[in-house]
């Protein structure tokens, strides 16, 4: 091969190079940083957040259909790995769905881990104005159950100038003993509503029901049972 003929093979290589090369920098054409995410891709927590989560839980995760989680004391009291699971798989048999593409949802793991850092680091500060610990968020293992008769008289004490003394509710706040609400709610999340409230409709949390006399943990426990107690079988649920 003459020496003319790869000289000018080597010209025309450098040719095409240059033109390629120039082509990615052609005016409008976007650039890699340019690029739109796909949804798997996007680790934000604003956006996760405002896709999956607001239109449940709120916009600034409050005053939503479902429960805050801007809110300290439930952030407290829920363990880190039940809140991943509870996005992770949902909760079987209510509306919270599950968002782990293993479970059918979209979300990969890196972004659920990115969901929980998140709702912890923005709105999980420690509840303020007390030194009182809080109830555990299960009843703990080998503790005995809530007692029905003892969780009506909680209810009539702690609960009742709210929600009337049968549960149904009045001006003051709705019906707690609804078949519709409670099938739709875990017995997990009865507790965790008698121990963290739902500040952002103004009921309080469990230092505020009774003044100057917080629940206990065996008073959560039974106020829970009497409510259970007033569940109706669902049509068509095992």
């Amino acid at each position: 091969m003459s020496a003319w003929w790869v000289s000018r093979s080597v010209g025309v290589t450098l040719v095409l190079v240059l033109t390629l090369t120039a082509c990615d920098a052609l005016p409008g054409r976007p650039t890699a940083a340019d690029r739109e995410l796909l949804p798997s891709e996007v680790m934000a927590f604003d956006a996760l957040y405002g896709r999956h989560c607001a239109g449940c839980h709120g916009a600034d995760g409050r005053l939503g259909a479902a429960r805050p989680l801007n809110d300290s004391v439930y952030l407290s009291l829920i363990p880190r790995d039940r809140l991943r699971t509870i996005i992770a798989n949902g909760v079987p048999d209510t509306a919270q769905p599950a968002s782990a593409i293993s479970a059918g949802g979209a979300l990969t793991e890196r972004q659920i881990d990115a969901l929980v850092d998140g709702l912890i680091a923005r709105w999980g500060r420690p509840p303020m104005g007390t030194d009182l610990p809080l109830p555990p968020y299960a009843a703990p293992a080998g503790t005995a159950p809530g007692d029905v008769a003892r969780g009506q008289a909680v209810f009539a004490s702690a609960c009742a100038r709210c929600h009337g003394r049968d549960g149904r509710g009045d001006e003051q706040a709705g019906s707690v003993v609804e078949p519709a609400y409670l099938a739709l709610v875990s017995d997990q999340s009865l507790r965790t509503t008698v121990i963290a409230g739902r500040t952002d409709l103004g009921m309080p949390d469990w230092r505020g029901y009774i003044p100057g006399r917080p629940l206990t943990a065996q008073q959560v426990s039974d106020v829970v049972a009497w409510l259970v107690t007033n569940r109706a079988p669902v049509v068509g649920r095992p």
